[in-house]
């Protein structure tokens, strides 16, 4: 395998794992129903960027990437399921 063919590292250690605590901490906000709806999908997006530009290597915080990634995915399913059943409740009466 040629260098070519091995993708560039673009993310230093020090990087990945300031994102993975940053994304733990806005996992918290984006829990809350409605309200973490932008923090929660922010998360999301450091989680896709730290794979993308990380790589496969070791993320010696990557179970704080991880438990941010649930709770703010938690949040979002939440903050769905409220709206459908507010709609739901007003069509409904």
């Amino acid at each position: 395998m040629s260098t070519r063919d091995q993708p560039e590292k673009r993310m230093d250690l020090a990087t990945a794992i300031q994102i993975s605590l940053r994304a733990f901490g806005w996992g918290f906000v984006g829990f809350v129903p409605v309200i973490g709806l932008l923090p929660g999908f922010y998360v999301l997006s450091c989680r896709n960027r730290v794979r993308r530009e990380f790589g496969k290597e070791w993320n010696p915080a990557g179970c704080y990437l991880t438990g941010g990634v649930i709770l703010s995915s938690l949040g979002i399913t939440n903050s769905i399921c409220l709206v459908f059943g507010i709609v739901a409740k007003i069509s409904l009466s």
